[in-house]
């Protein structure tokens, strides 16, 4: 249990180092791009699948933000990188508050209702 606390707060880490890539003059566009989508991702209060759905609730936890963070890192520069993670470092050590994206959160809502939408859509056409 120790090693699994251990390995999400180094991705929570990751995370706010990609927050800081997003922003990096030095990342390339797509890097950029996907880095900011992983970090909104996963600083949203709201999960795109809800936690309390049994099993796939955590999957998306575990699964899309692991690998997002992967995908980010094969296309941020090295040097960037490092960079970006000693200022997560040093941002993680002044107790700064954990950032939130709210745009991220308004994303996976408008994902849901437009889900409802055509869902409704579906069961009146048939």
């Amino acid at each position: 249990m120790g090693r699994l606390k251990e390995w999400a707060r180094g991705l929570a880490g990751e995370a706010v180092a990609l927050w800081f890539c997003a922003r990096h003059p030095r990342t390339p566009l797509v890097a950029k791009l996907l880095a900011a989508a992983v970090a909104a991702y996963a600083f949203s209060p709201i999960d795109l699948i809800p936690d309390f759905i049994p099993v796939l609730g955590l999957l998306d936890d575990l699964l899309l933000v692991p690998l997002g963070v992967w995908l980010t890192l094969k296309l941020v520069p090295p040097e960037v990188m490092l960079e970006c993670r000693g200022q997560a470092a040093k941002w993680m050590a002044d107790q700064a508050p954990r950032p939130r994206s709210h745009v991220a959160a308004a994303i996976i809502v408008g994902t849901w209702l437009a889900a409802l939408a055509l869902l409704g859509w579906w069961l009146v056409r048939a």
